[in-house]
């Protein structure tokens, strides 16, 4: 698979990853992972922080031990500055908050996170860019790093990611929900969905490494800009 590679230097590879793909393998070694092609590429190679398997975007990795140590005491003192974007189910009630609640793993669904008092601290930052009604295009901003965090936060405020099945309905985005007079093409059963995936991206990353300040963008998925450009043309109307 060719990696899609957006800043590389002697210190790290920032890889923009495809939704469906683990950061780093799994306890199973079920399938392969993107550390797995880096290993193949690069021989040494070490984790900063993770995506989840099903959200697309940028990710970070150290090419040595004293870059993987710098990098990582940056990110664990909420000095590196990371954006999301994310099409979230309905119309937020504000068009811009942060959102502060405490997450810890649910104490009987394992791989679960939940909002409780006893969690770690966990702040998201997130302004409405786009509102389509029955979904709005969000900017996120997370000043923590917890696992599943801007999925959690945005169930919490009533308003789960778009096509996320653990903490959302999980259902597809599809054409004819947007368009009233939309018609099956003859030789198809059954309408393929739009957007069959989790609805986030992370877009930028900022950090300063070594005297250097970097700026890292990746631009939605075609998936993404492809339903972005439908929801446009169906507000239009």
């Amino acid at each position: 698979m060719k990696l899609d590679i957006l800043v590389e230097n002697e210190w790290f590879v920032a890889i923009n990853k495809p939704s469906g793909m683990l950061s780093i393998p799994d306890r199973m070694q079920s399938e392969v992972s993107l550390k797995d092609l880096l290993i193949e590429r690069y021989g040494n190679i070490y984790t900063v922080h993770r995506l989840d398997k099903d959200t697309s975007g940028i990710i970070v990795f150290a090419k040595d031990e004293v870059t993987h140590k710098q990098l990582s005491q940056l990110f664990e003192g909420r000095e590196v500055q990371k954006f999301y974007v994310g099409l979230v189910n309905g119309k937020l009630f504000n068009t811009q908050g942060s959102i502060d609640a405490a997450i810890m793993e649910h104490p009987a669904k394992n791989g679960t996170m939940v909002i409780h008092a006893k969690g770690k601290p966990s702040l998201t930052d997130y302004e409405v860019l786009e509102d389509f009604g029955i979904y709005s295009w969000v900017q996120f901003q997370i000043h923590t790093g917890r696992t599943h965090q801007i999925r959690v936060h945005t169930k919490y405020l009533g308003n789960s990611i778009a096509c996320d099945s653990l903490y959302g309905d999980g259902k597809p985005v599809l054409i004819s929900s947007l368009k009233k007079k939309f018609n099956l093409a003859k030789k198809e059963e059954e309408e393929r969905p739009i957007l069959a995936r989790l609805g986030l991206h992370s877009y930028r990353l900022q950090f300063s490494l070594n005297g250097e300040d970097f700026t890292i963008e990746a631009e939605p998925p075609k998936d993404l800009r492809a339903l972005l450009q439908q929801l446009r043309k169906w507000k239009g109307k």
